[in-house]
């Protein structure tokens, strides 16, 4: 038997003996999960999509804890319990929410030290990691690459504000005494950061062992391909819960409020200040955002991001009320010309 509190299990979740088993998920394909059950290992299926969506229950995601009824095949997925934290992404094609992790003690934000360094990617993150209300931590990776990176560092650790930054190398181990506070067993960790900044190598590096697969990067562009190819959830040797996620080229916004404030405190604390109550920050008198903009206490970067990333945060919730995205209204439209036509 399988000591499912070691998979990060909340006792007080555990269920009364029954025909429902605890489990927590582990990967997610199309329409089939895998867990890690009591009896070990089991694959498993909804019970039906419409027990889902009329009970009003969240549909599973990597790392969530479910309930679920033990079967000679794919046992039946009957419940997701309540989750402690959450990171969803805007699915842009279809203009919904897309769930990536759940119940995440912490999230590493992941960049590396060439050319893949970003501070506005660094920001969209940082933003989405706040939101899942887990704790973020920047981990910087290729510290072994020649040459100073110091301005790179400072640079991330003011974008960061109260999340601590890491320069880390899975090559050469510098930096990686850093983590062990944070790696304690039965923590669970979700990694996220584009292709090809070697997250899997990190991941490996933790665990003594080559745990993830790993490719290389172009040299052009220090990009590199999708090594993981679904989110999946693994225990190291160490007890630590890992979960690596496909490196993201869009990474939208969905109702990220909450982790605007947090990684954005230096907008957000001017906000309210205005003379007028429905200050547009732009040619109104009085206005606070302009006023530290021409003091040099705002930077106009940090302002452009804020704008845009708050843009995208508060049309998601709106879509999910029944706007279409572009691409959706585009795609609907392409349909229709297909019935037409055939």
């Amino acid at each position: 038997m399988i000591d499912l509190q070691e998979y990060g299990f909340p006792a007080e979740l555990m269920p009364p003996e029954g025909q429902a088993a605890p489990a927590r998920v582990t990967a997610v394909f199309k329409e089939r999960f895998q867990l890690i059950t009591p009896e070990g290992e089991r694959y498993a299926r909804l019970k039906t999509k419409e027990y889902f969506y009329e009970g009003g229950q969240d549909f599973p995601t990597t790392g969530d804890y479910v309930l679920a009824q033990p079967a000679p095949g794919d046992w039946l997925l009957l419940r997701t319990l309540p989750r402690k934290s959450f990171f969803s992404r805007l699915d842009s094609w279809h203009g919904t929410e897309q769930a990536v992790a759940a119940n995440m003690d912490l999230v590493f934000v992941v960049q590396s030290l060439n050319e893949n360094f970003n501070l506005k990617r660094l920001e969209r993150y940082l933003t989405l990691a706040f939101t899942s209300r887990a704790q973020p931590v920047v981990l910087l990776t290729k510290a072994d690459l020649p040459g100073d990176h110091g301005a790179m560092l400072a640079a991330a650790q003011e974008t960061a504000g109260k999340a601590p930054v890491l320069a880390v190398s899975s090559k050469t181990g510098q930096g990686m005494e850093g983590l062990e506070p944070y790696l304690r067993p039965g923590v669970t960790a979700a990694f996220l950061g584009s292709s090809g900044v070697g997250k899997s190598s990190l991941i490996n590096r933790m665990a003594g062992e080559e745990v993830m697969a790993v490719s290389g990067i172009r040299e052009s562009d220090s990009m590199g391909r999708h090594t993981t190819t679904h989110r999946q959830l693994l225990r190291l040797e160490s007890g630590v819960l890992v979960i690596d996620t496909p490196g993201m080229r869009e990474l939208g916004m969905w109702d990220a409020a909450q982790g605007l404030s947090e990684a954005f405190p230096d907008v957000e604390s001017l906000l309210g200040q205005c003379r007028f109550s429905d200050c547009q920050h732009e040619k109104e008198p009085g206005c606070a955002i302009r006023a530290a903009l021409e003091r040099g206490e705002l930077s106009p970067q940090r302002w452009k991001s804020w704008k845009q990333l708050q843009g995208e945060s508060s049309r998601g919730p709106r879509r999910k009320q029944g706007q279409p995205s572009k691409s959706l209204a585009k795609q609907r439209r392409q349909e229709s010309k297909y019935r037409q036509r055939h």
